[in-house]
Parts: structure tokens; sequence; C-alpha cells
């Protein structure tokens, strides 16, 4: 027996209006202004699959201990690396044992939930708690229908032994190369098929028959679903196919369409998450992921549910929104435009490999050093205390600071200075029980950066050696909105 112990997601702020797209491109598409409803959510510059594959993960695992898990799997589409293990990258950002099995899941819009349900059997055959991720940071090309129906965003699921949250009722996969869409190896964009053809011939047909197979595998008739978790970009589709497997109309689940868009291989649990976040116990939940065939999962919350709740959830991410009307930043932010940067940008930034394996605590984990003599807290750490009063070697202690509140003591906004989103805003941020980082200041709104912010890190892109095509991570302060959008703020267990 197996279930979901803990869940959570994350979206980025920035929402552009879909209004601004088609306005932009609708001289040569007019058809796009069909879709020109509500708005979808994007990535800023310096976000990709893997920073919000940890901001999920961690908006899953705030109040659960982090010690046991037994494996990390990550499943996209658009992972940035192509033979550097992403998961890995995750795992260290996220400060996990080194005795963890990770694994990258990609190639399909349903690895997300191929990857959920390997963590269902994984964990009730003994492996131990599965944090299972997905995340997508999609580009589409200019003009595109694609454009304005699709969004950034992740979704984790912590599975393990036991009922849980919500516990695992039975599955049933179909594997067949039913190509809705593709996308080559080396190329930017994906090429999709008729749309007719797509709905009739592949959600319509093939979602019934699977569905009807793990409700009997289940005991679940499908009057008694509750939920029905099902993404699908064309319109209708998901209603079309509850009706063809005698599903309720009601049970019916929110795409997030019109506020998110469809965030791809990660949208089937983005929409678990979304659901869990407000379903009450002994509720039935179906969720499909569709492509190259199709999963079914049946899963059925229990009286556990109120206690896991996430820091944020979805539900927090698309209250803490941020519009943004700029369809060339969207563009810049998605490297779909080219700016003119500038000299101050010509800056070699070549990695230390070395360098980075040694320090990989304190650059991806953010793991200072508390000497055990004094109690001091610095970052780096280091063999020498900082302490004045103890001049100690060899007596610091791993301290953890990613999940630490935090405030800021000092400010700089500079013009300056190259960034992809000007100003720089950079200062001193302090953490509740000491130590101290000068880090970047990141999603500040206007009139918002003021001496004694509360803030808290946030895992993203530091820069971009583009010579050699090498990402450099590290850890920025962002102010904690969780405090006015949740009204928590509890710090999860290292």
């Amino acid at each position: 027996m197996a279930g979901i112990q803990a869940f959570g997601g994350y979206v980025p702020r920035l929402r552009l209006p879909r209004r601004a797209i088609s306005g932009a491109v609708s001289w040569f598409n007019p058809g796009l202004e069909a879709l020109a409803r509500g708005e979808r959510a994007f990535a800023s510059w310096d976000e990709d699959s893997i920073t919000l594959a940890v901001e999920a993960a961690r908006d899953c695992l705030v109040s659960r201990s982090r010690a046991g898990i037994g494996r990390i799997s990550l499943a996209s589409t658009t992972l940035p690396n192509a033979d550097r293990q992403n998961s890995t990258v995750v795992k260290e950002a996220l400060n996990l044992s080194d005795d963890i099995a990770a694994f990258d899941v990609a190639g399909s819009q349903r690895g997300g939930t191929s990857s959920l349900l390997d963590a269902f059997y994984a964990a009730a055959g003994g492996a131990g708690p599965v944090l299972c991720i997905t995340a997508e940071r999609g580009r589409h090309r200019s003009g595109s229908e694609a454009e304005l129906v699709a969004g950034h965003a992740a979704a984790a699921m912590l599975v393990g032994p036991g009922d849980g949250a919500a516990r695992f009722l039975g599955a049933h996969s179909v594997t067949l190369d039913f190509v809705d869409h593709f996308r080559a190896a080396g190329e930017r964009f994906d090429y999709s098929w008729e749309a007719r053809w797509v709905r009739d011939e592949g959600y319509a047909k093939i979602v019934p028959a699977a569905l009807k197979v793990a409700l009997a595998k289940s005991g679940v008739g499908p009057s008694e679903v509750d939920h029905f978790v099902m993404p699908a970009p064309l319109k209708g589709v998901n209603a079309n196919v509850a009706k063809l497997a005698g599903i309720r109309p009601e049970a019916v689940a929110d795409t997030l369409a019109s506020q998110l868009g469809d965030a791809g291989c990660a949208q089937p649990l983005v929409m678990l998450s979304h659901v869990l976040e407000r379903a009450g116990p002994n509720e039935t939940i179906v969720v499909v992921g569709f492509g190259g065939g199709c999963d079914v999962i049946v899963l059925r919350t229990t009286a556990d549910i109120a206690d896991c709740r996430p820091a944020s959830g979805i539900v927090g991410s698309l209250a803490a929104r941020r519009p943004e009307e700029s369809y060339i930043k969207f563009l810049a932010f998605s490297g779909l435009l080219e700016l003119e940067k500038g000299m101050r940008a010509e800056l070699d930034q070549k990695p230390i490999l070395t360098a980075l394996y040694r320090d990989r605590k304190t650059v991806l984990g953010l793991v200072g050093g508390k000497c055990r003599v004094s109690g001091n807290v610095q970052f780096p750490k280091s063999r020498i205390s900082v302490s004045p009063g103890a001049r100690t070697v060899d007596t610091q202690e791993d301290y953890p600071l990613a999940e630490r509140s935090a405030r800021v003591i000092s400010f700089t906004a500079d013009h300056l200075t190259y960034t992809p989103d000007p100003p720089a805003h950079y200062g001193t941020v302090e953490f509740e029980g000491g130590g101290r980082l000068m880090a970047d200041l990141v999603d500040i709104d206007e009139g918002e950066l003021e001496v004694g912010l509360p803030v808290r890190m946030i895992f993203r892109i530091k820069a971009l050696d583009e010579r050699r095509g090498f990402t450099k991570y590290f850890w920025k302060a962002t102010p904690d909105r969780r405090l006015s959008v949740t009204g928590r703020n509890e710090t999860a267990v290292a």
C-alpha cells in the first residue's frame, strides 16, 4: 500500500495577458484573437525547469523531514541539460542525502504521471519515500497557438508507504505511438498535428478505454469519481472525455487555462496538487496523463488530507501573480529575442567544475556553518570560526540556511551592472538565528524594497556560460509573500 504523503506546486509570478500576444501578432495570424482571453504564466530570465522543480519540492516538503527519502525523479520535456543529470542538481539544492537514487524522465507529455505511477510502485515495494517532481518551461514559436495556450509551472509529490493524504487505489497505462506533436533532437520548437484528429482519434478513443480498465481495477464506478483531472490544451476535450466515460460533468477539474495555461508534462500533477489543496476526506480522484498513449491513476483522499497542505501551493502561487504587459520582455526572458547586452556583459564565466564539486553543499544547498563552541553562524562555512571570542579551528558543523527566514539589512538598486532585468537589486540579508549573506534580490515590486523586509531564499540561475553552455545556479532572496497569501510561514525540517 502506498499514498501521497505530501504535495506542493509552484507557478512563476509573471503573468502575460494573452491579448498582449494577439495584439502583437494578430496582423499575421488574426485567428489568435479567439484565444486572447485570460493570461499565461511565464518564468523569469533566471528560472528554468530545474529551479521550478526545486521550488515545487520545497513547497511540498515544508513540514516534512527530508531524511529517509530514498529516490527522487524529475519529469520534464524541457530539461536544460542533455548530459548532466538534472534531478541531481535538484537533489543538491534540496540538501538531500548522497545515499539516494535520482533519475530524469523525459520524452513524453505523460512523463509526470508515469513517474508518479512508478513512485507508487517503488514505495509499495520497499524503496522508501519517493520524491516525484515534474516541471516545464517550454518555448513556443512566436505567433503560434501554443504560445498563447502554454504556461510554466511545476509540482511535487512525496509518495511513501501507508495511506497518507491520498491512497493509491489502482492504475492502467496504454502505450502506443500516437503522435499528436513532436520535437526532434536539437530542435527548439514542437511541431503539432491537426487538432480535430488529435481530439477525435486520440483523446476520444484512447482515454475512455483506459479509464474503463483503470476504474474496474480500482473497484470504482464512473459516477463515484469526485475529481476528474485531465489536462487538455484543446478546449472542451476533458469534458467530452468525461462524458464518454460516464463521469459526472461537475467532477471535471479546472484546467487552470485562464490563469496559468498548459504546462505540458507538469500539468497533470499541477492540477492534482490544486485539487488536493481543496479536497476533503474520502474523495475519489482520477488523474490522466496523455501522450504516446495515456496513464490513468485512481486515488482516494483520507482523513489526513487536512494535515498535508503545502506552504503556498498552486493556490498561493496563482494569487502571488505579477502582471507583465510587455510581449517584448516575455520574448527576451524566453530566449526568443536577443537584446544588445553591452560591454558590461562581456565577461567569460568559465565554470570551475572541481570547485563546484568540492563546495556543492555551499553553492547548491546553501549550507553554512555553525560553531559548536561559540554558536556563531557564518556563510560560507570555513575551518576557522569568525567569532572574535572563540578562535577555534574545525568546530563548525553544517548549518542549512535555505529554509530559514531572513530580512534585508542593506540594499542597492544598480542601473550600471548588467542584468537581463534592470535594475540589479542586491544587498545583505540576515538569517533568523544568525548568519549573513550578500545576495541578489529578485522579484521585487516597485517601492517594495526596504530595510527590514522579510525575505526567503529561492533557487535560481546565477549565470550562464554561453560559450560552453553551462548553467550556474545559486540562491537569491525574494520577498516572503507566503505571509500575506497563505497566512503560513512554516520552516521545513532539514
